[in-house]
């Protein structure tokens, strides 16, 4: 599991890079009004094609988190690092579920993980196909694409 840059649009105001990185929260005074609407609609994940071109991601799969995350998650929630087996995706199990944008608790995170884990373990290509399919209803847009 090596770090890898993940390639988005800029939709915020502020970046961090340091050890505590701050998620995006519904009404985030960071996100600029462009940004906004490029977060809604998840076209600030376009640019992760290029990672799926250079072979670091692929389209399905479990979500790709800061390190700074990994760091607090692989202590607090168990299993956390098995998902860092796969190549992380654009979209995932976990994603269509409704389970994307902040996790601002660690039942949120617990749940992420069950469904990657799942991901994992039943992996198939019909599995991919129904992910991208339901990607496009669930997924894209949702209570969660802030």
């Amino acid at each position: 599991s090596k770090q890898i840059p993940v390639w988005k649009f800029r939709t915020m105001r502020v970046m961090e890079n340091s050890a505590v990185v701050t998620q995006a929260t519904r009404n985030d005074p960071r996100i600029t009004r462009f940004g906004a609407f490029l977060r809604k609609t998840s076209l600030d994940e376009l640019p992760q094609f290029f990672n799926v071109l250079q072979g670091t991601m692929s389209i399905v799969g479990p979500r790709p988190h800061a390190v700074a995350h990994n760091e607090q998650y692989r202590v607090l929630v168990e299993n956390y690092m098995i998902h860092h087996k796969v190549k992380p995706g654009i979209t995932g199990l976990a994603q269509i579920h409704g389970f994307r944008g902040e996790t601002d608790t660690i039942d949120k995170m617990e749940k992420r993980i069950q469904y990657d884990l799942e991901y994992i373990q039943s992996w198939s290509l019909l599995l991919d196909i129904k992910i991208v399919f339901l990607t496009f209803f669930r997924g894209f847009v949702g209570k969660n694409a802030f």
